[in-house]
């Protein structure tokens, strides 16, 4: 499993609006307003939610839910905004473009990821990929095109491939529905 630097985050970030969502690794640190990878809190404590992306300030923005439980009895209610901001080049991981403590992110992470992995693996395995060394990237690229475009390539033909009749297709029984009412069937 390999992680993007953040440097190569924040080009995907900013030059392709792409969003790089992977864990954080055992030993990346986390920042304020993270308490843990899925969880985000306000100064006072209060738990947040992941609002919105705002492209044009480069922001991620988390504001209270809707029955906060910290926001009532908090000291600083009457001046708090309930929202916060945090610049999305501050942490590539954590904020991005998909911040890590959004329900977005966990699903991506939980559900679509461990879908995606096992079936790059077995194509790489299938193009014999898994037994060679790549020690260029202009070349670990190119083959990356070209194992892609092989699946494409195999998924095109399997969508276009002509339905399969059966030879038996022809007299083979074929039940028919009738429409006929029973008694004391309800119409």
């Amino acid at each position: 499993m390999a992680y993007l630097s953040g440097a190569s985050k924040t080009a995907a970030r900013t030059g392709w609006q792409t969003a790089v969502v992977t864990k954080l690794r055992a030993d990346m640190l986390l920042l304020p307003p993270y308490l843990s990878a899925t969880q985000v809190q306000c100064p006072q404590g209060q738990p947040l939610e992941w609002w919105e992306h705002d492209e044009s300030g480069g922001e991620q923005w988390f504001r209270v839910p809707q029955n906060p439980e910290f926001c009532p009895h908090c000291w600083e209610a009457s001046r708090c905004p309930r929202h916060f901001g945090y610049a999305a080049g501050q942490h590539e991981t954590l904020f991005g473009l998909i911040p890590l403590a959004s329900r977005v992110a966990g699903r991506l992470l939980r559900q679509v990821r461990p879908w995606i992995e096992p079936a790059q693996s077995f194509e790489k395995n299938q193009l014999g990929l898994g037994q060679m060394f790549f020690n260029s990237l202009r070349l670990t690229w190119q083959m990356s095109l070209w194992a892609d475009s092989a699946v494409l390539l195999r998924t095109m033909a399997w969508l276009d491939a002509p339905q399969e009749t059966s030879l038996l297709a022809g007299i083979q029984p074929k039940q028919l529905e009738l429409g006929l009412r029973l008694e004391n069937s309800p119409a």
